[in-house]
């Protein structure tokens, strides 16, 4: 995400930083082009305005430019404004002092409202919670099948039953009660702020069920389009969080940076990929960091635990600190990997990620570890516990059950050789120390 905006700011901080001494005519001609990133990147023209003069008036009040260091002044500056542009502090939903807590989506049809609704349950019921998934749209053909479909697939119960929008609801209520859960997520119909029956609906929903968030699910593809939708839905219906979806596919980031600004409404959630588990908690700080190419270690971090199988992971770390790591763990290890998601959105968790998205082909990396997995899986579990008896005519025999070559089949083998070297190397070094601990 944020490709193009992370790689032009980038560039114009590294022009900035290589001259050294930076006078206020530098610094005008860097904001310039930083304002002109802005624009290309659909950032709505006032708040790109607003952001430049704020950049600029602390810049020159802070005498950044008579500092050792101004650039990285500067670049700090511009990472505080662009945090506080985005809102400053994760807002968390809010939740009933008495259960059910009841979450309303609401917004365009095509928005991912139902995916997205999908994606919340599996997060409630990952921290414990218990939801219920409510289907309140009558009308788009297969909606409840659709959500009925996502709720078996997660272990969550679904309702679907009554004709109109409202039954709907009322259906999910009483199925809330016989549940004891803890949280109702109704996903609504999609419509257009400009439809006043449609929008008129949203309000007799919103009064019945006295939700403790209305969530506006907008695709952040649409740039501007999300931003003016958001507009229109907080002026009719009243929001209490946004929702940005297939922003991993936004490779400007227009709406994520202007949608916070333009509506004064929290961005709770990012959408990040098609899998349940890819919705990811808004963190302000986090999202500027990426954009400046900080990385977002914390985020990656996070992510790391939530899919890494714990017991898994100290095993792993035993047989590597013993040089026992074999092709079974090898296989273990990619699909472990490939749970936390595409290689392109980890990168994008690093320091430095524009340069190291250039060095990962798009792809690529998720096309190897397929085949490295075809090939580990066409052997044969006593081949995988002991790689070394795999001889031509083994090879040969795997390259063809996985659909490669016997040349691939030795790549794998030897990398599994040289990350074994490397473990018998640090074996009995101890754990790492800092230099005079």
């Amino acid at each position: 995400m944020f490709e193009q905006l992370t790689e032009r700011i980038g560039a114009i901080f590294q022009r900035l930083g290589g001259q050294g001494k930076v006078g206020e005519k530098d610094l005008d001609e860097a904001l310039r082009q930083v304002r002109l990133a802005l624009l290309e990147a659909d950032v709505h023209l006032q708040v790109a305005r607003d952001f430049i003069a704020r950049v600029r008036e602390q810049a020159l009040g802070a005498k950044v430019m008579e500092s050792l260091t101004p650039a990285q002044q500067v670049i700090k500056i511009v990472r505080d404004e662009l945090t506080a542009l985005l809102g400053a502090a994760h807002t968390p939903l809010a939740a009933a002092p008495r259960p059910p807590t009841v979450l309303m989506l609401v917004g365009l049809q095509g928005s991912g409202k139902t995916t997205t609704a999908a994606k919340l349950a599996l997060r409630l019921k990952s921290s414990g919670g218990k939801p219920v998934l409510v289907a309140a749209d009558p009308r788009r053909p297969a909606a409840r099948e659709q959500l009925a479909a996502l709720g078996r697939g997660l272990g969550v119960p679904v309702s679907t039953g009554g004709d109109t929008a409202l039954e709907m609801a009322q259906a999910g209520l009483k199925l809330v009660g016989e549940q004891g859960a803890s949280a109702l997520i109704l996903d609504t119909a999609g419509r257009l702020h400009i439809d006043e029956a449609l929008m008129a609906e949203l309000a007799e929903l919103k009064a019945a069920l006295s939700p403790h968030e209305v969530l506006l699910v907008a695709d952040a593809m649409t740039g501007q389009d999300a931003v003016q939708t958001a507009q229109a839905f907080q002026e009719r219906v009243g929001l209490t969080g946004l929702i940005l979806t297939k922003l991993d596919g936004d490779a400007r980031g227009g709406a994520a940076l202007s949608i916070r600004a333009v509506t004064g409404v929290p961005i709770k959630f990012i959408g990040t990929g098609e899998r349940p588990e890819a919705l990811e908690p808004f963190h302000p700080e986090r999202l500027a960091s990426r954009i400046l190419g900080m990385g977002d270690v914390l985020s990656f971090i996070e992510r790391a635990q939530a899919t890494v199988e714990t017991e898994k992971a100290k095993e792993l770390e035993r047989k590597v600190r013993h040089a026992t790591f074999n092709l079974e763990d090898m296989l273990e290890q990619i699909r472990q990997v490939k749970k936390m998601g595409p290689v392109s959105s980890l990168v994008d968790m690093l320091p430095g990620a524009a340069k190291l998205r250039k060095a990962v082909e798009a792809g690529a990396e998720e096309k190897q570890m397929k085949k490295v997995e075809a090939i580990i899986q066409s052997m044969t579990p006593r081949e995988r516990r002991q790689p070394q008896i795999i001889d031509g005519r083994r090879r040969r025999r795997i390259a063809r059950g996985s659909g490669t070559t016997p040349q691939d089949v030795n790549q794998v083998l030897n990398q599994h050789q040289m990350m074994l070297k490397f473990m018998k190397q640090m074996k009995g070094r101890g754990p790492f120390r800092p230099r005079g601990l």
